[in-house]
């Protein structure tokens, strides 16, 4: 169960709650006053807090305060007998969970307490996952190149300069994306990917910028588009150099007048948006053929980042191979198998025409197919699909 921490000047109080709270098999600590309840929290892990509002030296609102600095998502409940609807709002807006008034009303204590540690857990899981998320993008390599794209992520991320990310496919062009937005100033705001080539032509307008209801035959009721959707937060487009002149023109409208319009309606939408845009096509020798527009890549290619194939970092194949041992085992639940040197040697002598993610394609097949160990003779005997 939940181990609370109590902040309260009135010795039968304390008691009353040890009491009851033990009783719910909780763990319980008391504090007397502010300090020394800031004291406690800070050399322990709780998991929710109760804390006066009126007490001697400190009052319960500069106690709230001052928790908040040292551990924001750990739930803090007021309580108090001089409740007012002020007090409650105040402690509201200085981050407290709830507000409860003495005397206390035990139901509704034990709720709010069961509801605490419910928050407290969804938020743990929550890091946990994100923590998985991001391990599942990271940016493996040490090589000289590969260095330099996180240094230019690190520099360009916190800026909202539109970004063009270029390289062959399968390179990592979309981890270079969303770690520009998980380092920017809009990482709490969603990342919308939307994947340019695999949409054909004649709906790309209506994913981007949504429709009204009876715009078109399949119509049938109205929809945000991907703008709209990553409203706030960033949007990647993904083979940007797939996408058709007509829905070019549109985005382009969209970027120099951070504004939109739903297909089927003249009705200008404010959206606040950053654009970050990946092509492996070479987007000047599409402009000369007509099939990409200048304008546009000029606005989207403020900061250009290339990411090279795998065949220019070799040295970088043991730990993406390490990388994605650790990660698939992990994944199917069983110990990661070892590579011998002279797998590794292998690895490295292939052309790797589909770059990382072919490695990591290979690698899984050697997981699911050889033994413990790894050897040079598995990865030629199974490096090829066919095998």
């Amino acid at each position: 169960m939940a181990k609370i921490l109590v902040i309260d000047d009135e010795k039968a109080i304390r008691s009353t709650l040890k009491e009851i709270l033990e009783f719910e098999s909780h763990s319980v600590d008391l504090a007397e006053d502010g300090p020394t309840g800031i004291e406690m929290f800070g050399s322990g892990c709780y998991d929710i807090v109760l804390c006066d509002i009126k007490m001697p030296q400190m009052d319960g609102i500069e106690v709230l305060e001052k928790l908040q600095e040292q551990a924001a998502d750990v739930p803090v409940v007021m309580i108090s007998g001089h409740g007012n609807i002020d007090t409650a709002v105040e402690s509201i807006k200085k981050g407290a969970y709830d507000f409860i008034e003495k005397p206390l009303d035990l139901n509704r204590l034990l709720i709010t307490i069961r509801n605490a540690t419910d928050k407290t857990t969804l938020i743990q899981e929550a890091k946990i996952l994100k923590r998985k998320v991001n391990k599942a993008y990271d940016i493996v390599g040490e090589s000289p190149a590969i260095v330099k794209v996180k240094e230019m992520i690190d520099r360009v991320a916190p800026t909202e300069a539109r970004v063009l990310i270029t390289g062959p496919n399968g390179t990592g062009k979309e981890l270079v994306a969303r770690w520009l937005h998980e380092k920017s100033n809009r990482s709490d705001m969603p990342f919308v990917e939307v994947n340019c080539a695999a949409i054909p032509s004649e709906l790309i307008e209506s994913e981007l910028f949504g429709h009204e209801k009876g715009a078109f035959t399949s119509a049938i009721k109205q929809r945000k588009g991907k703008f709209e959707q990553a409203d706030g937060g960033t949007l990647f487009l993904d083979e940007i150099g797939d996408m058709s002149l007509s829905a070019q023109s549109k985005v382009l409208r969209a970027l120099q007048e951070n504004k939109i319009s739903r297909v089927g309606s003249d009705k200008d939408i404010p959206v606040n948006v950053r654009v970050i845009a990946a092509t492996n096509k070479n987007l000047t020798h599409e402009i000369q053929n007509g099939n990409f527009r200048e304008d546009l890549y000029h606005r989207l290619s403020v900061i250009i980042i290339h990411v090279p194939p795998l065949s220019e970092r070799v040295e970088d194949i043991p730990l993406l191979a390490e990388h994605f041992n650790q990660l698939i085992c992990s994944e199917y639940g069983i110990p990661p198998k070892v590579f011998r040197p002279d797998a590794v040697d292998e690895l490295k002598r292939l052309p790797w025409t589909g770059n990382v993610r072919e490695l990591r394609n290979v690698v899984e097949r050697l997981i699911i197919l050889c033994d413990k160990d790894i050897t040079g003779g598995d990865v030629k005997a199974f490096a090829s699909p066919a095998f």
